[in-house]
């Protein structure tokens, strides 16, 4: 008697079960790789954005005690930031607080914390003053932006 060549119904049942048990893994692995490369676009992206608030309070020269906030715009428009700046104990130096949000999630994404030093007018030596720069004037130039 000769055999039959060929697959029987059951091992062809076990080998589809097997794909499809194989495939519902590698998608849940590429779904959940996606959800973790956008959450990590979105936390580099709070973080520059944060960076880029402390880094311009450095370039405007002068430090002023407040809260400042606003949204992004363009491409970053789904980005909200919030900037506290208290003064410490000591004359001078601020503690600046930096929040960023996702508008869409309302979720906080990133705080970044640093200390500025703005030494006041009275504590630097009159011959390295600039003249323009005057600690009433720059104090009332930063609360009108």
């Amino acid at each position: 008697m000769k055999r039959a060549a060929g697959f029987s119904l059951i091992e062809v049942m076990c080998a589809v079960a097997i794909l499809g048990v194989a495939l519902v893994g590698l998608t849940r692995g590429f779904t959940t790789g996606l959800v973790a490369s956008k959450e990590s676009e979105r936390q580099s992206t709070a973080s520059l954005i944060a960076a880029g608030r402390i880094e311009a309070l450095r370039a405007d020269g002068f430090v002023v005690e407040g809260t400042d906030e606003g949204e992004m715009t363009g491409d970053l428009s789904s980005y909200r930031w919030r900037q506290e700046v208290t003064e410490t104990e000591i004359r001078g130096l601020f503690d600046v607080v930096v929040r960023v949000e996702h508008i869409p999630s309302e979720s906080h994404l990133f705080e970044l914390r640093t200390m500025l030093f703005d030494p006041p007018i009275d504590l630097i030596p009159e011959s390295e003053r600039p003249e323009e720069r005057q600690d009433g004037d720059r104090k009332n130039e930063r609360r009108a932006r």
